[in-house]
């Protein structure tokens, strides 16, 4: 009976330190997320109102109306993330965690510049407005991924074909521009990024639980850089899409 008891005793230590470690390491992908947002939005914001802005963007007139357009160095910036985003992804076995986490806060950096045109396209009070929708939402879906006991896994190829559709519908609306298309790709990536919100937060305690025993901290810490990448990507364009619906467009010469 005595064993019994200290065997059941031992159990619930363990899983207590389990239980703190998943909230820990949770925590880490969270603070890891927020730091690249905090970078972004500095960044986003340096380049609208410093010099910087010359370097990226020029206002063009055509006839009454005003528009952003990027510059050559702006066309590099909204392609560079990316780079990032594949140089992280091809060397995901390669690289030490020290790099990744290093790749992560430039890549959010590059993000930074690319996303500027949105802080000249949109009102400095719109996109406050959209970013608290976005993280009220998205922070409502990740609690919900995280603390559900429905297994969401089954989202998973149905979330990956909805964003392979995605992307094909953006790039043909890049060259055939269509404002019921356009309406309808922002309604879908809404839709389709609230969902992977709540499917990665569950995907990646998931994974904590599968790997946290076996691998190193090292090893452990770069999956750590990994996950915020993708929840981070996850809001990132939450944000974008939401600002097609609750984004007031600026006139162009602020």
């Amino acid at each position: 009976m005595a064993f019994h008891s200290d065997f059941e005793a031992t159990q619930g230590r363990t899983a207590a330190a389990f239980d703190a470690g998943l909230r820990a390491y949770m925590l880490r992908v969270y603070n890891w997320m927020a730091l690249a947002l905090v970078l972004t939005g500095a960044t986003a914001y340096a380049v609208v109102h410093t010099s910087l802005r010359a370097l990226f963007f020029h206002i063009v007139q055509r006839g009454d109306m005003f528009s952003v357009a990027p510059t050559g160095l702006g066309m590099v910036s909204i392609f560079a993330p990316l780079a990032f985003i594949l140089v992280l992804s091809f060397g995901v076995n390669r690289l030490s965690r020290s790099t990744a986490q290093l790749l992560f806060l430039l890549f959010s950096v590059a993000m930074g510049i690319s996303m500027a045109s949105l802080l000249l396209a949109y009102t400095g009070a719109s996109v406050v407005r959209t970013f608290f929708i976005a993280a009220s939402l998205y922070g409502v879906m990740s609690l919900w991924g995280y603390v559900t006991n429905r297994s969401l896994m089954g989202m998973g190829s149905f979330l990956s074909m909805g964003l392979i559709g995605l992307v094909i519908a953006s790039l043909v609306n890049m060259f055939l521009p269509a404002h019921g298309l356009t309406v309808l790709i922002s309604f879908v990536g809404v839709l389709l990024f609230t969902g992977l919100t709540a499917y990665d937060t569950q995907r990646i305690k998931l994974s904590y639980q599968q790997y946290a025993m076996s691998l190193p901290a090292g090893e452990l810490g770069k999956m750590g850089v990994y996950d915020a990448l993708t929840m981070y990507l996850n809001f990132v364009n939450l944000f974008q899409f939401l600002l097609q619906f609750t984004g007031v467009r600026s006139d162009g010469r602020d």
